[in-house]
C-alpha cells in the first residue's frame, strides 16, 4: 500500500495525504477519509522513509540513571504516555548511574538519528554543559536545575524546610541530617539548603556531628545512623534526603530499641510505596514524579516546534505526607 494508493482510495491528492502523515494541515472532512482508507487497510507508513522526506525521525533519547528506580519509572512512564499520544517513539538509555555512561549517551545522542533528548539527570559538572551545550538538537532536563538548557524541577529545598519544621514544631531539639554529596544539586545541595534554612530560623544551629552523608540505598541509609547516633546520642530527630535513606535510618533505630516517634522522629523525601508500608510509616514529601515526565516531554515537543533557542524552566511543588514516624 502506497500514498499514491492511499490517496485514490480517499478521494484526495497524495499531497493531502503527505499533510495528513506529517501532522499537517488537513480539513477534518479530508481526515475522516483518510483516516477511514488507514484503518481499512491497515496502512502503517514508513518511518525511516518520513525520515528521509522530513530530516526528522520521530524519536526521542531518554537518559536515565536507573530503569528499575521506583521514582524513574514514574518519569519515564509520564514521558512516554506523551510521546506515544503525539507518535514519537522514546530510545532508552539506561546510565546505571555512572557519569560515564551519562556522558557516552549523550555524545551518542548528539550524533545519532534522533530527534531530541530528555535527560533525567543527577549529577551535572562541566562535562555535561559542554556536550548539552554543543547537542544540535533540543534537551530538555529532569530533577535538576540549569540556566543553560530547558528542564523541569522539583521545589527540593521547601520540602525539605517544611520536612524539618515540622519536627522542630513538635518540639525536637537535636536534629540530625543524614544527606547526599552536595554534587547532586536537588538531593544534596538544595535539601541540604532548605534544612540549614528551617534550623536558622528556628534559632538552632547545625551541630557538624549529626550531619552524615550516604548514598540512595537502605544499606547506606542504615549506616549513615549509626555513625550519627554514636557521635550524637541524644539527636531526637533526623532529616534524610531520600525515602531509602530513612528506612534504613529507622531500621538502624530500632534495632538500637530507639522507639519512633517517641525517641527519634524521622522524616525522608520522595513519597515511596515503601514509604506507606514500612513500620512505623515514614513521614515524607510527594513529588509529581509522572506529572514531571509528561511536562518534560510536552515542553520538548514545543521545542522541537517553535525552536531550541527558548530556555523554559518549571519547579513542580511537593505535598507533606505526615505519617507515623512523627505523630505526636
Amino acid at each position: 500500500m502506497t500514498i499514491a494508493e492511499i490517496a485514490k482510495r480517499a478521494g484526495v491528492s497524495k499531497a493531502c495525504v503527505s499533510r495528513y502523515l506529517n501532522n499537517g494541515y488537513v480539513s477534518e472532512e479530508k481526515k475522516k477519509q483518510i483516516r477511514a482508507v488507514i484503518e481499512e487497510t491497515g496502512y502503517t507508513p514508513s518511518r525511516q522513509a518520513q525520515g528521509l522526506r522530513t530530516g526528522k525521525t520521530h524519536t526521542i533519547g531518554v537518559v536515565l540513571p536507573k530503569i528499575d528506580s521506583e521514582t524513574i519509572s514514574m518519569i519515564a512512564s509520564g514521558i512516554s504516555q506523551v510521546l506515544t499520544e503525539k507518535g514519537f517513539r522514546m530510545l532508552l538509555a539506561n546510565t546505571e548511574n555512572e557519569v560515564r555512561k551519562e556522558l557516552q549517551y549523550l555524545d551518542l545522542f548528539k550524533n545519532d538519528k534522533v530527534d531530541g533528548v530528555i535527560f533525567i539527570a543527577t549529577l551535572l559538572s562541566d562535562l555535561h554543559r559542554d556536550i548539552i551545550q554543543s547537542m544540535p538538537m533540543p534537551v530538555v532536563m529532569v530533577g535538576q536545575r540549569a540556566d543553560y538548557l530547558s528542564c523541569i524541577f522539583h521545589d527540593d529545598r521547601g520540602a525539605a524546610r517544611e520536612l524539618t519544621e515540622l519536627m522542630m514544631n513538635k518540639g525536637r531539639k537535636h536534629i540530625g541530617y543524614i544527606g547526599v554529596t552536595e554534587e547532586d544539586h536537588a538531593a544534596g545541595a538544595e535539601r541540604y539548603a532548605g534544612f540549614s534554612e528551617a534550623l536558622a530560623q528556628g534559632g538552632m544551629r547545625i551541630d557538624p556531628k549529626r550531619v552524615q552523608l550516604s548514598d540512595f540505598t537502605l544499606e547506606s541509609g542504615y549506616a549513615a545512623a549509626e555513625r550519627l547516633m554514636t557521635a550524637s546520642p541524644d539527636t531526637d530527630a533526623i532529616f534524610c534526603a531520600t525515602d531509602n535513606i530513612g528506612i534504613g535510618a529507622m531500621q538502624y533505630l530500632k534495632g538500637i530499641g530507639k522507639r519512633i516517634p517517641e525517641d527519634v522522629m524521622v522524616v525522608g523525601t520522595g513519597h515511596s510505596k515503601m514509604s506507606e508500608i514500612v513500620t512505623p510509616t515514614l513521614t515524607t514529601a510527594h513529588y509529581f514524579y509522572h506529572n514531571s515526565g509528561i511536562e518534560a516531554a510536552h515542553m520538548l515537543l514545543e521545542l522541537l516546534e517553535n525552536g531550541i533557542d527558548m530556555k523554559k524552566q518549571i519547579k513542580l511543588g511537593y505535598e507533606l505526607v505526615e505519617q507515623e514516624s512523627t505523630a505526636g
